[in-house]
């Protein structure tokens, strides 16, 4: 395991769980930065604004700067933004992702067929109206598109439902797909971070819990991939995983060794 010049970090599963750092994730962290690399945080999770992640991070002892922590609220603003600015936005999905749309300068409507476009999210007060409203929506014309499409998010006590219920609830009764999810594994927020970085792919190392957004992600953009097993993954889902990560870590700290073995890709041995 080199020293890579650019770290991209997931959080949940990954630097911390629920409101805790998870052992060592901290100190590793501060010793590549001290060593000379560069550190971007991603985030799925849009049911914070992203100033909390900020802080979050700032208070477990991490020098955050304003524009390190990306996650998928501020993706699908910025790409619904540059799609047709100033739309109005039926949404499934909670205030803070409400107030990342509004910054950008759209319009959420609770009026389903005023909707140009229906965002579906992680939404703690998911109902039958507002599963019938997005129905008729999408029904009635509007594009369909969703922040991420994680299954489940790791918390202390165990894993909680996370978008992808709502997802395949909305696309059930419409019969259509979205068309795009913006969050991980996309290319806009693999995109977004390498910007951010602003190094060469060579030199950045994709560090995550998740096989099918975080390595999946990191793999689809040429970049190499770090499996941690404080997450959400074990190491027998790694049996037939394609990609494969190419470094398997059980805790965070293991970034600093120099005699990591490289794992084979397309789900060789590991």
């Amino acid at each position: 395991m080199r020293l890579f010049a650019g770290y991209i970090f997931d959080l949940d599963g990954t630097v911390y769980l629920g409101e805790d750092p998870l052992p060592g994730a901290v100190n590793a962290i501060l010793e590549l930065k001290r060593r000379g690399a560069r550190c971007v945080f991603l985030s799925n999770k849009p049911i914070e604004p992203v100033e909390s992640y900020q802080q979050k991070l700032r208070s477990m002892g991490l020098p955050v700067a304003n524009g390190d922590v990306i996650n998928s609220a501020m993706i699908t603003a910025s790409y619904l933004a540059k799609e047709k600015k100033g739309a109005l936005i039926y949404l499934i999905g909670e205030k803070p992702l409400a107030d990342e749309l509004s910054k950008a300068g759209l319009m959420v409507t609770g009026n389903p067929l005023d909707a140009e476009y229906v965002v579906v999210s992680w939404d703690r007060a998911f109902t039958y109206q507002k599963l019938n409203d997005a129905m008729h929506a999408v029904l009635n014309g509007a594009r369909l598109v969703a922040t991420h499409a994680d299954r489940a998010c790791p918390m202390p006590d165990g894993l909680v439902p996370d978008a992808a219920g709502m997802i395949a609830a909305v696309e059930a009764v419409t019969g259509r797909k979205c068309e795009a999810v913006l969050g991980k594994p996309s290319a806009w927020m693999v995109d977004a971070a390498m910007s951010r970085l602003r190094l060469p792919r060579e030199d950045i190392l994709m560090v995550g819990d998740r096989l099918e957004t975080d390595i999946k992600m990191g793999a689809a953009a040429g970049i190499k991939t770090a499996l941690v097993l404080t997450g959400v993954t074990r190491l027998e889902d790694l049996i037939s995983s394609v990609p494969a990560p190419d470094f398997i870590i059980h805790v965070l700290a293991e970034l600093l060794q120099e005699d990591g073995r490289e794992v084979v890709r397309a789900g060789g041995d590991v």
